[in-house]
């Protein structure tokens, strides 16, 4: 891939749904672009769900369409396995230095399949948030963008079976990390956000019991390309589930944790009850929040969940959840409308936890501002634009809308110069 030579050019940083929505619209309005995205594959978490809001469609629907778009327009390059090491200069002329993590398969993979069959080593997979394993050389997953495998070097030991069995002399073991300088004119910071790690929350049992999950799991267990090819089943044996609860503000609203609301896991909790009532329509579903918000006309959707049998909505705070001898789960918390504290005995949890930005962990290597909670602050002379969830916690049309806005200033500020 050529390096961008003109300060006309941009560049986006993150692949998954805001960044992957700037590239397309800078790119199809007649101006280079550059994306660059640290996974193997684009199309970041909302690759891994299983329906997204508003139409509650799966993500190839709209994924497919971009990375068609991408493929078609000469102006839009992009690399995976890629991180910005370095920032320097100014709105107009920045220099960018690229990191490229060797993904050790080339252009001539036919995803076969044979290299995988010899592979001796397992990883966990964390598409599917360790639900599963793959093997060391993988597919990322089944509509993967680029369609080619790639080889985790953190647990490959090099034994060469794979290069033996590929006919196509795709696999090169001995493919060396490599950086990327270019000169852009304005960049587009689109990194997203990760899931706040429910195992700092003791009380919920992430990590120590096998049946409380985080809603981002929940997405795989019921996706048809997930663990267990859609069916919502109990992690510590496989068995069809009764009951389940799931678990508001686990992590967020708490000054010890995430002091902010992160928007869309109340949402996101009703939609995966309805996963649920769809698979098990005599299951019984807890839902235990702090104050239920479904904002504008999803209030319409908060309306429809509860209307299904046995969808039981509990306004208080889960103090503790505990394992029983046979694996169940009782959920203690107060009922604040009841005044009585309650318990509830179910066969699996879902932590509904908050967004996290990126940012938290992974700073911009330029002079940008943050907000208190590590989102980046919009700073028009700067040249370097927040899209998506790196600006605020938001969901998958609102961060549409929102790289568009991005890729409109990005534009703007070049034209200006």
């Amino acid at each position: 891939m050529a390096e961008g030579k003109s300060t006309q050019t941009i560049l986006v940083v993150g692949g998954g749904m805001s960044g992957l929505t700037a590239a397309v619209e800078i790119g199809e309005v007649g101006y280079d672009v550059i994306l660059v995205e640290k996974r193997p594959y684009l199309g970041g978490r909302v690759a891994q769900l299983h329906h997204y809001f508003p139409k509650l469609c799966p993500p190839y629907c709209g994924l497919e369409i971009n990375f068609r778009r991408i493929k078609d327009n000469p102006r839009i390059k992009f690399f995976t396995l890629a991180e910005v090491e370095k920032i320097s200069g100014q709105a107009g002329n920045f220099d960018v230095t690229i990191k490229l993590k060797p993904r050790y398969v080339n252009n001539n993979c036919t995803i076969c399949g044979k290299c995988v069959e010899v592979c001796p080593i397992e990883r966990d997979d964390e598409f599917n948030y360790g639900l599963s394993k793959t093997k060391a050389i993988y597919l990322p997953h089944e509509m993967a963008f680029p369609a080619k495998y790639v080889i985790d070097d953190t647990v490959c030991d090099k034994c060469g079976k794979c290069v033996q069995a590929c006919a196509y002399k795709a696999i090169n073991l001995e493919e060396k990390e490599k950086t990327v300088n270019l000169k852009v004119g304005a960049i587009i910071w689109a990194t997203g956000w990760k899931p706040y790690d429910a195992t700092k929350m003791d009380n919920l049992g992430f990590g120590k019991y096998k049946n409380v999950i985080t809603n981002v799991m929940m997405e795989r267990l019921a996706a048809v390309n997930g663990p267990t090819k859609g069916k919502i089943l109990r992690p510590s044996d496989n068995k069809e589930i009764k009951s389940i609860a799931f678990v508001q503000c686990a992590g967020s609203r708490d000054e010890n944790h995430l002091p902010y609301c992160s928007a869309i896991c109340c949402l996101a909790s009703m939609k995966q009850a309805g996963y649920v009532k769809e698979q098990y329509p005599d299951a019984k579903v807890y839902i235990f929040y702090i104050d239920l918000r479904a904002y504008g006309r999803f209030e319409d959707f908060y309306n429809r969940i509860k209307e299904y049998k046995d969808v039981y909505f509990i306004k208080g705070k889960v103090a503790k959840i505990t394992e029983k001898p046979d694996k169940s789960l009782l959920v203690e918390a107060e009922d604040i409308l009841s005044g009585k504290r309650t318990s509830q005995e179910v066969d699996m949890v879902v932590l509904a936890t908050g967004m996290m930005p990126v940012t938290a962990e992974e700073k911009v290597p330029a002079d940008v501002s943050y907000d208190d909670f590590k989102f980046i602050v919009s700073n028009s002379d700067s040249g370097i634009y927040p899209a998506g969830c790196a600006k605020r916690p938001m969901d998958v049309a609102s961060s549409v809308q929102d790289a568009t806005a991005a890729a409109l200033k990005a534009i703007q500020s070049i034209v200006r110069r």
